[in-house]
């Protein structure tokens, strides 16, 4: 089955300011919750490009490590951009990240779509733990945006 995520914040920040930010993936970091322990293993630059591949160690489960690599697959500087997983928990992960101009800033768009791995058990995983895992990421990330670049 493949799931949607769809999550959606105002900005009070310019286009600029908002594709800075987010284009910038040593910010990955602070917008992941500290529980999940992230650790980026890859050289960043400070500025994503198609074809990017970024490597890191994540902790969602029971404190387990587990090596999660995306690619920055498009990149449509200051509208779009979207990573897709090449290796990780997923068996599959696309990320779609729109950022638009609003009356009140911008406004920054996230869909995700994504499979789960192991058929029913993965569909099982997700209503038991993963849904609210992803709500409470997504979450989070809202609570640091709105501090940081409002």
């Amino acid at each position: 089955m493949v799931y949607r995520l769809k999550e959606t914040i105002q900005l009070a920040v310019s286009i600029d300011d908002a594709w800075e930010f987010f284009s910038n993936p040593n910010n990955l970091k602070v917008i992941t919750p500290p529980e999940l322990n992230m650790q980026i293993q890859s050289e960043l630059p400070d500025e994503i490009y198609a074809g990017m591949i970024i490597t890191y160690k994540v902790h969602p489960v029971l404190s387990i490590p587990l090596t999660w690599v995306t690619e920055i697959t498009q990149v449509k500087r200051p509208h779009l951009f979207v990573d897709e997983q090449r290796y990780g928990p997923y068996r599959m992960w696309h990320h779609q990240h729109h950022i638009n101009e609003s009356k009140r800033g911008v406004e920054v768009t996230d869909l995700v779509d994504f499979i789960l791995p192991f058929g029913p058990l993965g569909n099982l995983a997700y209503q038991l733990f993963v849904k609210k895992q992803l709500s409470e990421i997504f979450e989070f990330r809202k609570k640091v945006l709105l501090e940081r670049l409002s």
